[in-house]
């Protein structure tokens, strides 16, 4: 009969299991702050956000280059939030907007003219383009442009149709799309969910990332949860590092499958 395990095996198997766990990292999430560029106040106050958030700006706006250098000066990632065509409107009258029935030289000289108004942009995602995301031939003409830039493109996924991310990894580029709006219903409860959900997200595949926005009850949100993450076993990080670009980059990481 078997006599007793040994103290010394005993601590031995412990300290393998904790070193084990320990060298698992962490989940990662990554949170960008769509549509900053008309409020000052609020994109201020987004700027302001524990940890490294990544802020989407709308190109051609009155306060968007100023939060722009902001948010760069200050380590984090920006994003150029391209205005697309949705479904259900004949063009896009947006600042910079593009749609669908430009020619590929018209389109070439408005996103020249897009990135140019946050060129501390280390990337794209789109704003609105429920429409020009099905589109394979609008959505090849932008990654020809990202291209030779070195930009990643981040899918805002506003339509289950979307086609952006197959195109973006067709040719090459960095790239990944949004796993949860957490604000689409901007309300305290709904926005709690989402989180929860981004977290269990995050959980089961190594990293998730959400879209949110400026509004008050988000920001709010945001200011109280954020800082308990890393108690939580949970690591906030750029967009930039999940895509190998930008403030915080690591190796490359291409999220391009399916979801």
């Amino acid at each position: 009969m078997p006599g007793p395990v040994p103290t010394s095996c005993l601590l031995g198997t412990v300290l393998l299991l904790a070193c084990a766990v320990a060298a698992e990292p962490a989940p990662r999430v990554a949170i960008i702050v769509d549509d900053l560029g008309y409020q000052l106040a609020a994109g201020e106050r987004a700027l302001r956000l524990p940890g490294p958030v990544s802020y989407a700006v709308l190109p051609q706006t009155p306060r968007g280059p100023a939060l722009a250098r902001l948010a760069a000066s200050r380590g984090r990632d920006v994003l150029l939030h391209l205005p697309l065509q949705p479904v259900g409107e004949h063009g896009n009258d947006e600042p910079g907007g593009i749609s669908l029935d430009m020619s590929r030289l018209q389109f070439r000289g408005v996103f020249e003219r897009d990135l140019a108004s946050v060129p501390q942009a280390i990337g794209i995602n789109n704003h609105r383009g429920s429409l020009l995301t099905r589109h394979p031939g609008h959505m090849s003409w932008l990654m020809q442009e990202l291209g030779p830039r070195g930009l990643i493109f981040v899918d805002s996924y506003t339509t289950h149709h979307s086609v952006a991310l197959q195109i973006a990894r067709e040719n090459g580029i960095p790239a990944t799309r949004r796993d949860v709006f957490l604000d689409a219903n901007p309300t305290p409860a709904a926005i709690a969910a989402e989180f929860r959900r981004l977290k269990r997200l995050a959980r089961a595949r190594g990293s998730a990332i959400a879209i949110a926005h400026p509004y008050p009850v988000t920001l709010q949100f945001l200011e109280s949860e954020l800082p308990s993450l890393a108690d939580e076993g949970y690591r906030l990080v750029g967009i930039g590092e999940l895509l190998g670009a930008g403030a915080g980059a690591g190796p490359q990481a291409d999220r391009t499958g399916d979801r």
